[in-house]
């Protein structure tokens, strides 16, 4: 499926009727398989527990999606991705197929130049999934069509996070699941990120943010890491909306030795985390957060 770029364009245009929706999905959405998962995975932990903070990617939103889709073996997962610059891999869904689930997937991203640069280049991927750019506090969202919302790499590089965040909440079906990854704001890499000119930032944006586009492309994504955008931040914001914290995680998503030109950065982050003593820490970069939706609106997060 060509991804499809346009000034907020929506998902489902506002006023479609659930048969329209439906058919959206049915017609449009491409349907993932794969290869079956591999097992062996941890258990989760209490719910506002956090685990350890480890380096390399997470199961933890490919468990909790596996999880989701297997509770409700007769549809196909409805997913919603907000923002273009994911990990690879990070939701697993070309691990469903081994028990004959499926999933549809929708993108949307704020219109910048790296995220228009991504749409041209997956216009010609029909693998790719439908993309849509635009105004992200304005584009057309169905209320309570999706099973899952995921955001990635997303809320820290955009104004207004807490509003886009509302849109994307509004649009998860009751019961639904929230898988979101941001940058802490609270980490020395993120302070480091907000206070170096742009010129540096190109330097070392490949140590910073492996993976994803940058240089060479447009430029880095701004750094804006609204409030909303750390432990506390995030806690607040569940409290005040009735959502439940089912498991979240700290990860370090950088690597230990940078390129020639980013030689520095590392030593700046351990020289933050020991001038802020600790409060700045320099042990992990990413949090994950497994979110649901209560089905009862009236549930309260214990």
């Amino acid at each position: 499926m060509s991804s499809v770029s346009g000034p907020a364009g929506g998902i489902v245009g506002d006023g479609a009727s659930p048969q329209a929706q439906a058919a959206d999905w049915t017609s449009a959405g491409p349907r993932v398989r794969g290869v079956p998962s591999r097992t062996g995975a941890s258990a989760p932990a209490r719910a506002g527990q956090s685990t350890h903070p480890r380096a390399g990617l997470s199961d933890l939103f490919a468990t909790s999606i596996r999880d989701y889709a297997r509770q409700h073996p007769a549809e196909v997962v409805k997913v919603l991705q907000a923002g273009c610059t994911c990990p690879p891999g990070d939701l697993g869904l070309d691990r469903l197929h081994a028990n004959w689930l499926e999933a549809a997937v929708r993108g949307i991203d704020a219109d910048h130049s790296l995220t228009r640069s991504i749409a041209r280049a997956g216009a010609s991927d029909a693998a790719s999934m439908p993309l849509v750019l635009g105004d992200l506090r304005t584009i057309p969202l169905p209320p309570r069509s999706f099973d899952v919302v995921y955001s990635a790499h997303l809320l820290d590089r955009i104004e207004h996070a807490e509003l886009v965040l509302d849109r994307l909440v509004a649009a998860l079906r009751p019961g639904g699941l929230l898988l979101l990854r941001f940058r802490d704001r609270e980490c020395a890499a993120a302070l480091l990120e907000r206070r170096l000119p742009r010129v540096a930032r190109r330097a070392i944006w490949h140590w910073l943010r492996p993976g994803q586009p940058g240089p060479g492309q447009g430029g880095p994504f701004p750094a804006v890491y609204e409030p909303l955008l750390s432990a506390d931040g995030m806690h607040a914001y569940m409290l005040a909306r009735g959502l439940v914290l089912t498991e979240r995680q700290a990860l370090r998503d950088r690597p230990r030795r940078p390129a020639r030109f980013a030689w520095g950065a590392p030593l700046m982050c351990r020289l933050i985390a020991t001038l802020s003593r600790g409060r700045l820490p320099d042990d992990h970069d990413d949090l994950l957060y497994v979110i649901r939706k209560p089905e009862n609106r009236f549930a309260r997060v214990l």
